[in-house]
């Protein structure tokens, strides 16, 4: 009788684990940007923060600053769903309620102050900047997707693009302005929460005009 043959060691990660990890990541590499610099911090160092070894780390990114990306990126989906369901006659800030309370939620703690000064340090850290870019251009196609389908217009019409691409400016130029005028670094969380949402949705409310 010969024994059965099958696989050993642990069973292969799901989906959900593996963008669990990759935000573990990138929470951990913006603590570490912040308090220690760019420069000064390691992927090694990032990894041991999180309990993976280095060799895992670069698996899931490919440089030290692309590991905040989740963080960038993780508000696309929610806010291309709000423009699809964006009503006819209802101002683009309301629909924009739910995608700010979610994309709020997901910022690490306490507060929103780490990830604020992340955004700071993309004035002078030329590969945070470009990984921050990258995470707008990965969201101005799936906005203008998003806006098309409500328009019931084809995905690559020209309309919709432009709108996604005014849209998608307000919003970077928001969070940026935000994160380069707050004078109190360490607010209250919900002070901060309150603050970011209402810069994010006077943003909405001009880039709106051109976009209704």
């Amino acid at each position: 009788m010969t024994q059965a043959s099958g696989r050993t060691g642990r069973p292969p990660l799901t989906e959900a684990r593996k963008a669990e990890i990759r935000l573990e990541i990138a929470r951990a590499a913006v603590e570490l940007f912040v308090r220690q610099g760019v420069a000064a911090t390691t992927g090694e160092q990032i990894g041991q923060a999180v309990g993976v070894s280095a060799r895992t780390l670069w698996r899931y990114f490919p440089s030290k600053e692309s590991c905040v990306s989740p963080l960038f990126t993780a508000g696309i989906d929610v806010i291309a769903a709000c423009l699809r369901d964006w009503a006819p006659g209802q101002p683009l800030d309301e629909a924009f309620e739910r995608a700010l309370s979610t994309q709020l939620r997901r910022l690490p703690g306490p507060g929103h102050a780490p990830v604020l000064a992340l955004v700071r340090l993309t004035r002078t850290e030329p590969a945070l900047r470009a990984v921050w870019l990258q995470s707008y251009d990965e969201a101005e196609p799936a906005f203008a997707r998003a806006l098309a389908a409500r328009a019931g217009l084809p995905a690559d019409d020209l309309r919709p693009a432009i709108q996604a691409a005014v849209l998608n400016a307000a919003l970077r130029a928001a969070v940026e302005h935000h994160a380069w005028h707050i004078t109190d670094t360490t607010p209250a969380p919900a002070t901060a929460e309150a603050e970011l949402a209402a810069t994010m949705r006077a943003a909405v409310a001009v880039a709106a005009e051109g976009v209704a």
